[in-house]
């Protein structure tokens, strides 16, 4: 009886995971041309992939993960997908240029999704774009409730005012990015100290920061330099993103598996530096570890030793390393203040020469990898067009070299046919004609000679 009442449950666990599969693809509907029209009625966030794409292959169990919770939790947003190749020209109209691309299509705006490709993140993106661009924080208990949500977000705080227009427009641009809201300076918590109202505030990592138009400049750069938390887990899109601020990043080079003291210790002193110096760096540099030297050898065109620190200038690809031995956080500081003095000399860039040495760089590390990872692959890859050209040169020489001789040839036969010619002209000159003897030349007397002269 017990066997048979676990064989019954493992077959009601297999079917409810077969109709959970089953469901996860239905609830993803693949669109077609009539999308273009239908969607305009409704907030649609969609990926557009590639059947033969590895990433868009790797997104489909997320995609489908997200498509299920949306609809559970009656989320406005509709889930979809469409095949970019097959609907190249409507793909076009969209914008997309690779694959896979996730798009939040909201009335007549397409929002790109730039971020990390996870359930939540992309679930986040949608919540928070499908809403208002500005919203509304009416009490102190909704001001803290966002706190304790969100990493990063903004606010206005006051009434209509110049400010408040260019922090809108800053919104619909960097909606994407961040959280907006809006308040009044009465549901503000105590702790915020304002200097003047209206004003506009970013809250990260346990503090918050206010907006100087005199020393922050422009609002919308002002915001997107400080989008991020001031320490964070770097990869190499994280990377990419943070080149848009402008910012020197601190990166903790360290193996994650590797337990040891060293390598614990540098990820503890970046940390340290970023929480205790924040107000210090906070407008010139971001910290965090990354785990593995391959993509900041890839930067930098060079093997670094790990554990270490480099400091990368993201946005012209110059890297800074370390001059000294890290005991400490003082000896950090010490560092990036001499970064900052232009005592140490900085590495790299975006030259002609650099970007030469990049694409030599990564052809040698790409035929590296492939024949690391199959070396019959490699060998085929690259030995198959070598041979292919040996064969054209070979052909291309040999041609040649007969088409010389022959023409040489052509050139003593014609000249040896003409010397010939010649000679039997020469010699029918000499012939006499049929019946007239042979008669030799007959010289004049030496006394006629001299009278023709006279």
């Amino acid at each position: 009886m017990a066997a048979l009442s676990s064989a019954t449950a493992l077959r009601l666990c297999a079917t409810v995971i077969f109709l959970d599969m089953a469901f996860g693809k239905s609830v993803v509907p693949d669109l077609d041309d009539s999308f273009k029209q239908s969607r305009k009625d409704d907030i649609w966030l969609v990926d557009f992939y590639a059947p033969w794409c590895g990433h868009c292959k790797k997104l489909e169990p997320i995609w489908n993960e997200v498509g299920i919770e949306m609809k559970n939790m009656g989320s406005p947003v509709k889930v979809g997908k469409m095949d970019a190749t097959s609907y190249a020209s409507l793909a076009a109209e969209f914008g997309v240029r690779g694959y896979p691309t996730i798009k939040l299509l909201k009335g007549d705006l397409a929002y790109n999704y730039r971020g990390p490709r996870t359930k939540d993140d992309i679930i986040d993106f949608a919540h928070r774009v499908s809403g208002a661009l500005i919203r509304p924080l009416p009490s102190k208990q909704m001001f803290e409730h966002v706190q304790r949500r969100h990493r990063v977000f903004f606010v206005y705080v006051g009434g209509e005012s110049p400010l408040k227009e260019k922090y809108v427009d800053a919104a619909s641009e960097l909606i994407v990015y961040s959280y907006f809201f809006a308040a009044s300076e009465d549901v503000v918590p105590e702790s915020v100290v304002l200097r003047e109202v209206p004003a506009v505030l970013v809250f990260k990592d346990d503090t918050y920061f206010i907006y100087d138009e005199f020393e922050d400049g422009d609002l919308e750069s002002w915001i997107t330099r400080e989008r991020f938390q001031n320490y964070l887990t770097v990869d190499g899109f994280l990377l990419y993103e943070l080149g848009d601020t402008g910012k020197l990043v601190v990166i903790a080079v360290i193996d994650e598996k590797n337990t040891s003291i060293e390598h614990t210790r540098l990820k503890s002193v970046i940390q340290e530096v970023a929480q205790d110096y924040k107000a210090h760096f906070r407008r010139d540099f971001h910290f965090g570890h990354m785990d593995g030297n391959e993509y900041i050898n890839s930067l930098l065109m060079d093997e670094l030793t790990v554990p270490t620190v480099v400091v990368l200038n993201t946005s012209n690809q110059q890297y800074f390393l370390l001059d000294r031995q890290i005991e400490n956080a003082s000896d950090m500081v010490r560092f990036i203040d001499n970064i900052l003095n232009g005592t140490v000399e900085a590495q790299g860039g975006d030259s002609i020469l650099q970007r030469l040495k990049r694409i030599m760089f990564d052809a040698r590390t790409t035929v590296v990898s492939i024949f690391k990872s199959s070396p019959l692959m490699g060998c085929f890859l690259f030995g198959l067009p070598l041979g292919v050209i040996s064969i054209m040169c070979y052909g291309i020489y040999s041609a040649d070299t007969d088409g010389g001789y022959m023409e040489e040839q052509y050139e003593i036969s014609k000249s040896e046919m003409e010397g010939q010619d010649f000679m039997e002209e020469s010699r029918e000159q000499q012939e006499p004609s049929d019946g007239e003897p042979v008669m030799p030349p007959m010289h004049e007397p030496k006394d006629a000679l001299e009278k023709k002269k006279d």
